[in-house]
């Protein structure tokens, strides 16, 4: 395992270089350069100062020599400044932002561990009942609902006509002068409704992957061998078929680490919280690329560590896999 480990670590490196080429190539070529939008809205700004301001920030050299002088930053853990007009270290805006995005994915995980693995495994044993027709129904409208419009309806029915949640931020003007349960409960109150949202699409869909998964397995010889020798059904189920079941669960797990930051950008932007997913939309509309790329090679990192975490475990739940 350690020897496989080493060669996936390895491999991350060619396939890691790949995507930022790919990235860094894709975001320079796009229509729009940073200084052109910085100065649409100053008409009387001249072609020579748009060149000043070009070589300010390096744009004016060939792009690959743009892109291996970032390389050479990036090695020393330096992502850059950003090209706004605060010219911050872009680690430093990352940093202040990512522990929003983490606390509210690691929340929304959570919830749909919780709650799909069960609701698959209830689908898939009771078998066109109520409940699974029900839940499927819930599936269908998981999946086809874009998340711009459920999060518009949620604001509309809890925040406008209820008024029993915010609808903005992370906190309440007054969250200062609140003691420690004051602060718990406002922040609980502002995070509900993004860590619904954001759970809601991957619930469904891991709700369904779990109860197809477990549908094959207790169609499975040894389940029905199980079954022959008189076991109680909670113990076909949850010891023998649960196991199982879960192996195609944990590598999705493995692969959504990265959606951490990429499902966060449309939650966050209409929430208005300040988190990664904001930053990312903002950074793309204003051309900010050491903005931009910092963020892309943290979601590549992932990516590419979401892999790993899933084949390790693959090998770990199922005795039967060694890898060599």
């Amino acid at each position: 395992m350690a020897t496989y480990i080493l060669k996936r670590l390895f491999l991350m490196i060619p396939i890691f270089l790949g995507i930022t080429v790919i990235s860094f190539a894709v975001l320079h070529l796009a229509p729009g350069a940073p200084t052109e939008m910085q100065t649409m809205m100053q008409p009387k700004v001249s072609l020579e100062a748009r060149a000043r301001l070009n070589a300010i920030y390096g744009l004016d050299k060939p792009l690959p020599i743009q892109y291996f002088d970032w390389l050479k930053r990036l090695v020393r853990f330096d992502f850059g400044r950003s090209f706004s007009s605060d010219n911050r270290p872009v680690q430093e805006k990352i940093m202040e932002r990512l522990p929003v995005t983490l606390f509210i994915n690691i929340l929304s995980l959570v919830l749909i561990l919780v709650v799909a693995i069960p609701i698959g495994i209830l689908s898939a044993v009771h078998r066109y009942s109520l409940f699974d027709k029900a839940t499927t129904l819930f599936v269908f409208i998981g999946f086809a609902a874009p998340t711009f419009w459920l999060a518009l309806l949620l604001m509309l029915v809890f925040g406008v006509h209820l008024d029993w949640l915010p609808i903005s931020g992370i906190k309440s003007l007054n969250y200062e002068y609140l003691g420690f349960w004051g602060k718990t409960v406002d922040l609980g109150r502002h995070l509900i409704l993004p860590v619904l949202l954001s759970a809601f699409g991957g619930l469904a869909g891991l709700s369904r992957y779990m109860r197809s998964n477990m549908l094959e397995v207790i169609r499975q010889d040894y389940i029905l061998t199980a079954r022959a020798k008189g076991l109680p059904e909670r113990v076909v189920i949850y010891k023998h078929a649960l196991r199982n079941a879960l192996l195609p669960v944990v590598t999705v797990l493995g692969l959504s680490i990265p959606g951490l930051i990429g499902g966060s950008v449309i939650f966050e932007s209409i929430f208005a919280i300040p988190g990664m997913g904001q930053l990312f939309y903002g950074a793309v509309m204003a051309r900010d690329y050491p903005v931009v790329m910092g963020e892309l090679v943290i979601g590549a990192v992932l990516t590419l560590i979401g892999n790993l975490v899933a084949d390790i475990s693959y090998a770990l739940v199922d005795p039967r896999i060694r890898v060599r």
